[in-house]
């Protein structure tokens, strides 16, 4: 996959070699390596503890679901997550979308570990002590906001054959609060240790606040800042905090649907997605030292990323038809068999792929 490298200056993303700095791959461009140290990359957002489990049509039918969806836990689902627990095959995993991307690029890392951070929202419950215990072994440095009012987050995938059913329980997710966890000293000077920051959109409905200290910090200090339009809601009817956060982010991720409802709402008076690509690109920018990188995947059709583009002067971008449909990127997560361009760096490299490869509707 062509992604622009231009912009986004290898020096930023070079830790100091310390004993937890682990040699990255030789840049091809200008024969330097690159260096990463813990907690280089920064995730924020709902973390979930996702419960998969095989079962049969019986329990759909006692829930009300579809053997290939994805809900919103309702009343009626109470119980399920319960049940679900009981069954003999169960798996826990680490999940929801932010948590889900900064994961998996730590996966493609492998070494150091840490070098992935997340800050989110969990209950002082069983789940919170799980979903702990799955992130430590994913060697992702999370840090939760526990509070006791409300549970852990969780989403049961219900599997019935090939099919998947997904009922997410938001809950403490959408407790975080800056005050009492991102503004503390201790987790503020973890957060600014990062030189990458990635946060989805679905974040907006929780924390804008959060997601605006973080990005203006980025911004003011030249490191990246990395979004996801998430749904379509998010453009629909977040679209006031979501065009604040816009000047501070440098790159940007998006399916088709999310990119055609974005452009609507901006008034793009234009369906074509290369268009929206380019028109995304030069909406205002606070750091005019990088350029803004737009990438909209289409499921088994091309990825669409903006590369070449001079801000200031406002040329509109090069438009790369990327042969890495969203399909591919889920294919070479599995299995290791699609990278970007490796003339950018490793960090940026691994997570360009997880956004696309890892994304949930269902797990905000």
């Amino acid at each position: 996959m062509k992604v622009a490298s231009a912009g986004l200056q290898r020096e930023q993303l070079s830790g100091k070699t310390n004993k937890n700095v682990h040699d990255g791959e030789a840049n091809m461009s200008t024969g330097k390596t690159t260096l990463l140290s813990e907690n280089t990359l920064f995730g924020m957002g709902n973390p979930l503890l996702d419960i998969s489990a095989v079962v049969d049509k019986d329990f759909l039918d006692k829930f009300g679901l579809k053997p290939n969806d994805q809900i919103l836990a309702e009343d009626k689902h109470k119980a399920l997550f319960d049940e679900i627990v009981k069954k003999s095959n169960v798996e826990y995993h680490a999940g929801g979308s932010t948590q889900n991307s900064v994961k998996i690029a730590q996966w493609m890392i492998q070494k150091p570990h840490k070098v992935a951070t997340f800050f989110g929202c969990i209950g002082s419950d069983h789940f919170g002590e799980i979903l702990k215990k799955k992130a430590e072994e994913a060697h992702v440095d999370a840090h939760y906001y526990e509070q006791n009012v409300v549970p852990t987050g969780t989403c049961a995938a219900c599997i019935t054959g090939d099919n998947r059913s997904l009922v997410a329980n938001l809950a403490a997710a959408n407790c975080y609060k800056k005050e009492k966890h991102l503004d503390l000293d201790s987790n503020w000077e973890l957060a600014k240790k990062a030189r990458v920051y990635y946060i989805a959109g679905f974040f907006l409905t929780v924390s804008p606040e959060s997601i605006l200290k973080v990005a203006k910090h980025a911004s003011d200090n030249n490191k990246i800042f990395c979004m996801n339009l998430s749904a379509p809601f998010i453009s629909q009817f977040f679209k006031q905090p979501l065009m604040e956060i816009m000047p501070y982010v440098d790159i940007l991720f998006g399916n088709e649907t999310e990119a055609a409802t974005f452009a609507k709402e901006l008034g793009f008076e234009t369906d074509d997605i290369g268009e929206i690509a380019k028109k995304t690109q030069t909406l205002p920018k606070a750091n005019t030292k990088r350029q803004r990188v737009v990438v909209f995947t289409q499921g088994k059709d091309d990825t669409v990323a903006t590369v070449d583009c001079c801000v200031n002067s406002g040329i509109p971008g090069r438009i790369s038809f990327c042969k890495s449909s969203g399909g591919i990127f889920k294919r070479g997560r599995r299995k290791g068999g699609i990278h970007p361009s490796h003339r950018t760096p490793r960090i940026i490299r691994s997570f360009l792929v997880a956004p696309a490869g890892s994304r949930s509707r269902a797990t905000p």
